[in-house]
């Protein structure tokens, strides 16, 4: 919708019911446990997947007693679900371009719903590369200006750290590099003590799809229905909103 800031998504996620932040953390909790698996091993000191889903985690403040809590379950626990992960490309309502990461122990069930939802809401699941080309895979960072942050040398020296661009507009800074640069990046960050208001690996959309406000409220519902289903990790989409 014009005239609205880029950023009212990010203040609405912070601003988050208590079930809404219940279903994230649920969500976070099955990172920790796949990243402890596929690392092998609890400890983030040698487990570089599971130190960025904690950092990650942080940044949608989780505490520190769910996090530890989450991986030592999955360190102490062989019998727990094996999950899957999978990724599903189709158009969304509104001539939309979406991707969804899903990570699930029942990929029949998990196929059946995703695919029931784009179904209802206008859309269709494709086939693996129908909108990826669409898409490309960046480490993404958010943070919160303030005076305390010299913008200039963050610049520069998050540069020297791997960085491929920097922004910073309307009370935030965006940082983006690439993937395999993801963690020497956020590990600089985190050495200076900055807060992280987000900070993972996602699909960032190369082209924007314009909406308009009717358009939006149908395209934010079909997202939401998305979002709310318990196999769905992440959403990403190429609409302007």
């Amino acid at each position: 919708m014009s005239g609205h800031s880029k950023w009212a998504n990010i203040k609405r996620k912070k601003e988050a019911t208590d079930s809404k932040k219940a279903n994230i953390f649920s969500k976070l909790g099955k990172e920790l446990t796949v990243a402890v698996k596929m690392g092998g091993s609890g400890d983030p000191n040698v487990n570089s997947k599971l130190k960025d889903v904690i950092a990650k985690a942080k940044a949608n403040n989780m505490p520190n007693d769910n996090i530890n809590r989450c991986i030592q379950k999955a360190v102490g626990d062989s019998n727990s679900a094996n999950y899957e992960e999978i990724i599903y490309e189709g158009f969304g309502p509104c001539n939309t371009s979406v991707i969804v990461d899903v990570m699930t122990d029942n990929k029949n069930r998990a196929a059946a719903d995703i695919r029931s939802i784009f179904s209802k809401s206008g859309g269709s699941l494709g086939q693996t590369g129908s909108v990826g080309y669409m898409f490309e895979k960046k480490g993404y960072i958010l943070i919160e200006a303030s005076d305390d942050i010299d913008e200039d040398t963050l610049m520069l020296d998050s540069l020297d750290n791997g960085a491929e661009d920097f922004v910073s507009e309307e009370g935030y800074i965006e940082i983006t590099c690439l993937p395999e640069n993801f963690s020497k990046l956020r590990e600089y960050i985190e050495s200076l003590g900055i807060s992280m208001v987000e900070a993972d690996i996602r699909q960032i959309a190369t082209m924007k799809k314009e909406l308009t406000e009717e358009e939006e409220i149908k395209f934010q519902n079909f997202i939401e229905k998305l979002e709310d289903n318990d196999d769905v990790q992440n959403v990403w989409h190429n609409a302007d909103i």
